[in-house]
This record gives structure tokens, C-alpha cells and sequence, in this order.
């Protein structure tokens, strides 16, 4: 049931996607918006409109911001990709955008997409305007120098350090790198109907975590041909990650906790919040 809901959410924003790119020229800077934002589990997108659903707001305002924050995390892959930060060549089980295109038309493509994504939370559609002005403001913080770009700024450092990151070091990088945008996506929704935002960002900064050890996890243990990308990079680069530090049982065990803590932040819901407690289960047992 879980993942069926899931796919109709990311079979929903491909189809919005198709319709906001629809409106430009086919140029092949559009053409790789396209490819960027085309397939991936879109769980940022669905956690938004699972969050508007348990705020009663309507999908067809929340389908902006859900496809919005969807635009943010596809430029920010499409650059972190880039041969001068982690050089990928295949991405969710296609080339890349530098790989299929050229750089240029890479970082342009991801400059548009990060634009885009603050059109669409911007949107008459989403809402009132203080309400729209919130969510733009937060999104902003939440990518920029005090999050994501920071959380991989320190990411990149790490690279040319004498030595690797601690433990509390590698959470401060992923609060940022992976965290902020998933609290932002929790918090959408509240924020649309003006409610209190505490209880789904206390379940996001628990579930961002333990998505990033699932991820480490993951980069041990999965299988490339499922996930669309490559593995074991981290270990092949010497880099510390959660696994590394913890090992692979604690790191798994790690992440469990903080799933059941990210549950236990949605009590104030009741089972309406059923949805986003398989979300927190989602996380640490998906394959890709």
C-alpha cells in the first residue's frame, strides 16, 4: 500500500513537471531540466504533500511546492555530479546531465532548475502570500549557505583533510547536505495552513539522519544496477561516513533508533499520520 501511494505521488509530480516544462522552448538546456527531474523515488515531493494532506490542504496547491522542492534536490544533484565535485556519470540509472550533454549545459541546467524550484513555491496557486513568502524564505535557508550548499562545502572540504571527519562532524555536514531540505519538505505543510511546524521538524530531523546512514549503508551494501548509480565510492575515497566510523551493525542499529524516534514526534497526529510513520520505515529498508 505504502509504495503504491508513493509511486502514484512521483507518477503525480513527473506529471507536473511535464506541464511547467511544457511552457519553455525544447532548447537543450530544457531538454536537461527534463532529463534531471525525470524518475527517483521523489520522497522530499511526497513528504510535502503528505504533510498539506495532514493539514487539509488541498493537492492541487500543495502539488507546487512538492514539485518545487523536487527541482531543488534535481539541481543539486546535477551539480554535485559535476566532474569537479563527485564526477558521476550515471544517475538514477541514466547518464548523467554532464555525461549526456556537456558541463555548461550541466551548471546551466541546474541554475535553472534552483530558479524554477522558488517559482513553484512561489506560485498564486500555493496560497495566500504571507504563506508563499514563508515557504520561499525557508526554502532559501534551507539551500543555501546555512544548509544543503553548506552541508557539501563542508562535504568537499573533507576531501583535503589531514584527517577524516568525526562522528559529530559527519552529523553536523549531513544536517545540512541531506537534512534541510527533507525538514523543509516536512514542514510544508504546516506551514500552508499556519499551523505549528515543531512536531514534523522534529520527525524530519530524525528521519533526515537516518536517511543519511541508510544511504552510507546503502554505499556498502547495494547493488548499482538497482540503484541507478555507483557504489562504494565513499570506501574507495577513504571517506569517513557513518558506517566507517560505527561500523556496519551499529550503523544500522543507529538508524532504527532514530526511525523510532521519528515516529514517536507524530503521536500528536494520531493515525493520521500513518502515512509518514511508513515514510520513517521506508527510509532505512529501501534498496535504492
Amino acid at each position: 500500500m505504502f509504495h503504491d501511494t508513493l509511486t502514484k505521488c512521483a507518477a503525480n509530480i513527473q506529471a507536473q513537471f511535464d506541464r511547467v516544462l511544457a511552457n519553455y522552448d525544447q532548447v537543450p538546456i530544457v531538454q536537461a531540466m527534463a532529463h534531471a527531474t525525470n524518475g527517483g523515488k521523489r520522497l522530499r515531493g511526497f513528504m510535502v504533500l503528505e504533510g498539506a494532506n495532514l493539514h487539509g490542504i488541498s493537492p492541487d496547491c500543495a502539488i507546487w511546492p512538492a514539485t518545487g522542492i523536487e527541482a531543488l534536490h534535481a539541481y543539486s544533484l546535477v551539480h554535485d555530479d559535476l566532474p569537479c565535485m563527485d564526477d558521476d556519470d550515471l544517475r538514477r540509472g541514466q547518464p548523467t546531465v554532464h555525461v549526456k550533454w556537456d558541463e555548461c549545459t550541466a551548471v546551466l541546467a541546474g541554475d535553472a532548475l534552483q530558479t524554477l524550484a522558488f517559482e513553484l513555491v512561489s506560485r498564486p496557486e500555493v496560497g495566500p502570500a504571507d504563506v508563499r513568502a514563508d515557504l520561499t524564505l525557508s526554502l532559501a535557508q534551507a539551500s543555501g549557505a546555512a544548509g544543503m550548499v553548506y552541508g557539501q562545502a563542508l562535504d568537499i572540504a573533507a576531501e583535503s583533510a589531514d584527517k577524516p571527519l568525526t562522528l559529530q562532524q559527519i552529523q553536523a555536514m549531513q544536517k545540512g547536505k541531506t537534512g534541510a531540505l527533507i525538514e523543509w519538505a516536512a514542514c510544508a505543510g504546516p506551514r500552508m495552513a499556519k499551523a505549528d511546524i515543531t512536531p514534523l521538524r522534529s520527525y524530519a530531523r530524525d528521519l533526515g539522519l537516518a536517511f543519511q546512514i541508510a544511504d552510507d549503508v546503502l554505499d556498502v551494501e547495494g547493488d548499482a544496477v538497482a540503484m541507478g548509480k555507483a557504489v562504494g565510492k565513499d570506501k574507495d575515497a577513504g571517506k569517513a561516513t557513518f558506517v566507517s566510523l560505527l561500523g556496519l551493525d551499529e550503523a544500522k542499529s543507529r538508524a532504527n533508533s532514530l526511525m523510532e524516534s521519528a515516529i514517536s514526534h507524530l503521536d500528536t497526529y494520531g493515525n493520521a499520520a500513518d502515512t509518514l510513520r511508513d515514510t520513517a520505515r521506508f527510509v532505512i529498508s529501501r534498496q535504492t
